[in-house]
């Protein structure tokens, strides 16, 4: 691989008009040396980086010209150009950067010339009137306002003109998004440039002098008038909750900003903004122009969002340093966190409650500002004893395990803030330290109270170590160190523990050395960090040390790095007494676990001193082939892992390696497997590094250069080292792939092989590798690999296919066409097997032979261009796409005539040739294709056609069985009238429910659960001689229930999972020609209507969770497709549903049953599609609905709608692709489950419960520890509330059902 080059930064060239060209054309000279000359030569170049060294010399060259003292006519035409090209180019091209840091150095005598092009250009951008061009405009004003003084200069003289394009566009831009409501893709552009608009403005007010005098302005002024119209449009934004809630955010930012430049005298503004956020304002004292522009937030109903993102605003705008506002500033900073902490209790939308967290962050920060020369009033408002200080710790107690992470993060800096502002309060004559404060003493000693599963705890015991020191902690809590230890076997604590820990040893190891005269301090340090590591580390369970070794080990070693012969000398005491056993890893695993961390974070300083040293090469190859798993995996771990990719491999090393692969590759465990796998692969990486350090120092040596010291023998002699190691690893891991070889060896050598190719490649060009694959593969060893294809784990035929084709083409070579017609031939007919794995075999076998062009010359008829297709030479990539043409209409014309068969009978195809293998095989053909760069259009057109078609005959062949209430046991036969009869009844019960005309009569068999094929053909007449099993004699084959109902679910999931890869032909962007479309609009609609049909009436749980996969892939596209009527069809379904389950009509066919079977998954599919980044509407209206029907109490109605409700819910609260967006709706869940309890409805309970248990989980977490019972979660207590209320009134006495 050699060392990795820095990818080339590229810049897109930057063009100009064929009239500017002219220009520079006529001005340019003839030596080439004026500035027309310069910048003709910039623009004829085609490549960025080129034309970014010649602006740089624009400013040397117009310095020469300086010192004439004259412009002429030639540089102020090519001043305009200049201001042309800056305009025109995208604001993120280093191009434009580039050339306003150039034009910052405009020697001054050109300075007027420049400024006047500037300006003349900026007011024809100003002067557009296309709504989609006014982005260009207003990050052109950006740009020219962002560290480019011409451009500031420009911006300052065309002010007037600038707010009024600003104004319009905004105005305007509003009005389009309005329009365009419920078109995702175009509202989110047009929203981002409402954002980026309201950012501008906010810049221009701060960067712009000529504000910091605008109330001295007449009222009737353009300038004032644009201010006028920009805060109401603000104002407008702020209170519009169906804009993006950064927008909000920003037009907050923007309205306070506004006001502190508009409002006289600046001495009240924090009387008004007090007003405002205390809906207080009196509307008889405040300005005319602040009532018209800001009435709505004048009103005493202000919604939650616009009070928080006004007290952002307030916050970020206004200048709380040194005590700038006097009084009334402390009084508005009192009243902001007031505000905040009623919030804090009224908000509960998850984005909103991380603005909330942000907000109350950044007002502790103005609060420490404020208290540096504040007056002592207000630090008595804010010591640690003030009832402020005890809400702000509230909120930390409360949200310190909130499950935002971000959030978690607030509220760490809101605790160190609270502690820094209580150091600020304390008077400066206090001779007590911080760590003897009262205050302070109270909160270490409440903290060390608390359980250790409280992850806030570790976070609040870092900021107290960082402010008073470990000392005072220690005194209190000797053994901290090994209580924290003792909690690392629980993997949600193990970071905050981590941390901690580091926090601590560092600050005892500062402090132990200030105080100490000599080097006897590491001692005590040792004791009380290092010994209970290791006791850990030889006596702790297994998760626990892995945890300790991973987080806690490396930070210590860091921190220490000479402990670790201390430690290593302990444990070689240790080993020689106790080595460990089968179910502990010992002192050896120690040994090795600590070796291993040292020498991959680079406290080895060699490796072959580290085997002379510290461990022996007996002790090592113990550990290769320990009892103990973990032993084993660490001693190889030392062996592979090092901090420098370069570090060359000793011949130890590799005779180690050796030994271990001997006797490893059959680990039972899938865990083991894969880092072993992922260790020999870093291993072999630092190989091929190092390799081309030897390749340089080979080639150094013949320049008679010093020799390395990495080395001491020649580097051609280590070089064929690595080459006889390479291959003896190959011949080893050939010889494990054996027939009859079991699984684990089959998988650990098979990708240990792919990490070899992957690693090895193919050299290209001047790079020079020192093994290839290639070169020890013979026919035999390519015959073991398509061995591996019979396996009956997909896994091996996955990493063999995966192998097969990292492999270069020249080394399978097929001569025989013989064998190749063979091949495909039985890739055709494993396509149509009756045990489902040998149909994953033939899909394998098939795009093998696609991938390598090895396909039977016969197949070329299915391909009508197949000649003008390869004229020329064809591309591999349409080589490829040839082949998987052919051979899909060679499968699908099979399944065709198979369908037809399976039409007849059902119970024909299921015994003989069940449909699915083939729908797999052309799923598995298309997946490795890049569907949206088809070239061979037209023939794709009819194919895709053909398939649709084909899979919904399919699908209504199987569907009876799928949507029957009891398709387990269903089978259209039987063996005597008695029971056929009573089938026939069971089938007239089901008949309204299943609308299923296959299942209308029962067939009666001669022999008990079997039937002959000639019987069958005689008794079918439309059967008749196209009856056929090909290869094989006709026979009585055995057909049970579970053999139709297998073969009938497996071809609905391959039905829905091509459906799903076919839908990835629907275009991502707008198509020119909808004839150029694979798929059309109407197509799209009927794959929508089939996955609704089959999500809300299958019972089987196998066929919905298929339809289900392939039903999220469509509602995906469809989310992102520019075509409005087809990214609109998600909400019309889901409305359509929802009317659906409220109605509870009789005749419906959704099932109430099968926990409301495939409908929360066509609700999960839906909602789970929706763009996280906009309002998430659908959503909201969603939950609302359900919560409304899963808390009904009415006794008149239907309870199958509150079923429905409820098992939707539970499925929507269990999916994590929703994230923090559910969070706001668990306390109304639970409060609906708990009132399910009381319901007489056996049906209602049950959901409830179900329901229930997945809220349960959700606000407490996957249970790992064992102290789960004692864990208490503050974050979400309205559940808790309503639980204890319920069961308080829930009496023996009463009607209702016991809970």
């Amino acid at each position: 691989m050699g060392v990795k080059k820095k990818k080339e930064m590229q810049v897109t060239a930057l063009t100009i008009c064929h009239e500017d060209l002219e220009t520079l054309r006529s001005l340019a000279d003839v030596e080439g040396k004026n500035l027309a000359s310069l910048l003709l030569h910039c623009v004829q170049l085609t490549d960025g980086v080129s034309q970014i060294h010649c602006v740089k010399q624009i400013v040397p060259l117009l310095e020469k010209a300086d010192k004439n003292g004259v412009c002429d006519p030639s540089i102020r035409s090519c001043l305009d150009i200049l201001a042309r090209i800056y305009l025109s180019l995208s604001l993120k091209n280093p191009l434009k950067k580039v050339l306003a840091s150039s034009l910052n150095g405009l020697p001054e005598f050109f300075l007027t010339e420049a400024i006047q092009s500037f300006t003349s250009r900026l007011q024809e951008e100003l002067n557009t009137t296309d709504l989609y061009s006014y982005r260009k405009v207003i990050d052109n004003i950006s740009s020219c306002m962002e560290n480019f003084d011409l451009g500031r200069a420009c911006v300052n003289k065309l002010l007037k003109n600038v707010l009024h394009f600003l104004q319009k566009s905004l105005i305007e831009i509003s009005e389009e998004n309005r329009k365009f409501a419920g078109n995702h893709i175009v509202q989110t552009q047009l929203m981002n440039d409402l954002l980026v608009g309201t950012r501008v403005s906010v810049m221009l007010v701060q960067k712009i002098q000529d504000f910091q005098r605008i109330h001295l302005k007449i009222s009737t002024s353009p300038t004032w008038q644009s201010m006028c119209g920009l805060l109401s449009i603000f104002t407008k934004f702020l209170v519009d909750d169906d804009l993006l809630q950064t927008i909000q955010s920003t037009s907050g930012l923007a309205v306070i900003l506004f006001i502190k430049a508009m409002f006289h005298p600046p001495e009240e503004i924090p009387d008004l903004i007090s007003g405002l956020l205390l809906r207080s304002v009196d509307c008889a004292s405040v300005p005319d122009w602040f009532l018209n522009c800001c009435r709505s937030l004048c009103h005493a109903h202000v919604s939650h969002s616009t009070l928080l993102f006004l007290c952002q605003g307030t916050l970020t705008m206004l200048d709380w340093q040194n005590g700038g506002m006097g009084p009334r500033g402390e009084a508005l900073l009192l009243n902001i966190v007031h505000v905040l902490f009623t919030l804090s209790s009224q908000i509960k939308e998850s984005t909103l409650e991380l603005f909330l967290s942000r907000i109350l962050a950044s007002w502790t920060n103005s609060a420490i500002r404020v208290l540096e020369s504040s007056s002592p009033s207000l630090k008595d408002s804010l010591n640690g004893n003030s009832s402020i200080v005890g809400k702000l710790l509230e909120y930390v107690y409360t949200h310190w395990e909130h499950p935002l992470d971000a959030l978690r993060h607030q509220t760490k800096s809101i605790f160190r803030n609270v502690l820094q502002m209580h150091q600020l309060t304390k008077d400066k004559s206090d001779s007590e330290g911080l760590a003897a404060d009262r205050f302070i003493c109270e909160l270490t000693e409440s903290l060390l109270r608390l359980e250790w599963h409280v992850k806030g705890k570790y976070m609040c015991l870092a900021c107290l170590v960082d402010y008073t020191g470990i000392g005072h902690i220690l005194a209190l809590a000797k053994t901290i160190p090994s209580q924290i230890l003792e909690v690392m076997g629980d993997q949600s604590l193990v970071p905050y523990a981590s941390d901690l820990l580091e926090t601590m040893f560092r600050s005892h190891k500062s402090h132990l050395k200030s105080q100490a005269v000599d080097s006897t301090w590491i001692d005590e340090w040792h004791e009380t960090w290092v010994s209970p590591l290791l006791f850990i580390l030889c006596e702790g369970n297994l998760d626990q040390k892995s945890y300790v070794i991973d987080y806690y080990l490396p930070k210590l070693l860091n921190c220490s790095p000479e402990s670790l012969s201390y430690m290593v000398k302990i444990l070689q005491t240790s080993a020689d007494a106790k080595s460990g056993s089968y179910s502990s890893t010992g002192a050896l695993g120690a040994l090795m676990a600590c070796l291993r961390t040292a020498r991959a974070h680079g406290h080895l300083q060699s490796a072959t001193d580290a085997w002379r040293n510290l461990v022996s090469g007996a002790r090592i190859k113990q550990g290769l082939i320990h009892q103990h798993c973990q032993v084993r995996i660490d001693t190889l771990g030392l062996l592979c892992e090092s901090n420098r990719s370069t570090e060359i491999v000793s011949t130890e090393e590799m005779q180690w390696i050796q030994f271990f692969i001997t006797y490893n590759l059959n680990s039972q465990s899938p865990g083991v497997r894969q880092q072993i796998c992922s260790l020999l692969k870093k291993l072999f990486c630092r190989l091929q590094e190092s390799s081309q350090v030897l390749y340089k120092l080979e080639q150094s040596r013949s320049r008679h250069e010093p020799e390395n010291e990495l080395t001491k023998q020649h580097p051609s002699g280590s070089l064929q080292q690595y080459k006889n190691f390479m291959s003896s690893i190959c011949n080893s891991l050939f010889e494990a792939l054996f027939p009859g070889s079991s699984y684990p060896t089959r998988f650990s050598a098979l990708t240990i092989l792919g990490s070899i190719a992957e690693v090895f490649p193919v050299p290209e060009g001047q790079v020079q590798t020192v093994y290839q694959l290639s070169h020890d593969i013979d026919v035999r060893r390519f015959q073991t690999l398509m061995e591996c294809f019979t396996s009956t784990f997909e896994d091996v035929k996955a990493l063999a296919f995966d192998l097969l084709m990292k492999l270069p083409k020249t080394v399978i070579q097929f001569q025989d066409s013989e064998k190749l017609q063979g091949l495909f031939r039985a890739a055709l007919e494993l396509s149509t097997s009756t045990k489902p794995y040998d149909c994953v075999t033939a899909s394998y076998l098939l795009n093998f032979l696609i991938w390598q062009n090895a396909l039977p010359s016969g197949l070329s008829a299915y391909l009508q261009t197949q000649q003008a297709a390869c004229d020329g030479g064809a591309k591999s990539a349409l080589v490829v796409e040839r082949n998987t043409l052919m051979v899909i209409k060679c499968l699908l014309e099979n399944l065709e005539e198979e369908v037809s068969q399976a039409e007849s009978s059902l119970l024909q195809a299921a015994a003989s040739f069940p449909l699915y293998g083939r729908v797999h095989c052309i799923t598995g053909a298309l997946q490795r294709l890049s569907l949206n760069s088809l070239q061979l259009v037209n023939e794709w057109s009819p194919v895709v056609e053909k398939l649709l078609l084909v899979s919904y005959r399919l699908s209504a062949v199987v569907s009876p069985v799928i949507q029957s209430s009891s398709p387990e046991g269903l089978i259209p036969m039987d063996t005597d009238s008695e029971s056929a009869s009573r089938l026939q009844t069971i089938l007239s019960e089901i008949q309204p429910r299943d609308t299923n005309d296959y299942f209308s009569q029962a067939k009666i068999l001669k022999e008990r659960d079997s039937f002959d094929l000639e019987d069958l053909n005689a008794s079918v007449p439309s059967i008749g001689a196209s009856v056929e099993v090909k290869g094989k004699e006709r026979k009585t084959c055995d057909v049970t229930a579970q053999m139709v109902l297998v073969c009938c679910w497996r071809s609905m999931k391959e039905v829905a999972l091509l459906l799903g890869t076919l839908c990835q032909l629907l275009p991502r962007q707008s198509m020119p020609e909808p004839s150029s479309r694979l798929l059309t609009v109407e197509q799209v609609k009927e794959i929508g209507d089939y996955f609704k049909q089959h999500l809300l009436q299958s019972r089987h749980r196998g066929a919905f969770e298929l339809a289900y996969t392939g039903f999220v892939k469509l509602t995906e596209i469809l989310n992102r497709c520019p075509d409005v009527s087809l990214q609109k069809l998600p909400e019309r379904w889901l409305w359509n549903v929802l009317e659906e389950i409220k109605c509870s009509d009789p005749s419906s066919k959704l099932c109430a049953t099968r926990r409301s079977a495939g409908i929360p998954f066509y609700i999960q599919a839906l909602l789970a599609s929706e763009p996280k980044k906009g309002k998430m509407d659908l959503l909201k209206i969603t939950m609302k609905e359900l919560i409304s029907l899963a808390g009904s109490t009415d006794d008149s109605q239907s309870t199958v709608p509150q079923v429905h409700a409820l098992n939707i819910l539970r499925a929507l609260f269990r999916d994590t692709r929703l994230g923090e967006n559910i969070i706001p709706y668990v306390a109304d869940g639970a409060k609906a489950a708990i009132l399910g309890f009381t319901s007489p409805v056996w049906a209602v309970r049950n959901s409830s419960t179900l329901l229930f248990s997945t809220l349960i989980t959700r606000i407490f977490g996957v249970k790992r520890g064992k102290d789960e019972l004692s864990k208490k979660n503050r974050s979400l207590p309205a559940p808790l509330v309503y639980f204890l209320t319920s069961v308080s009134s829930s009496s023996p006495s009463s009607n209702t059902w016991p809970l």
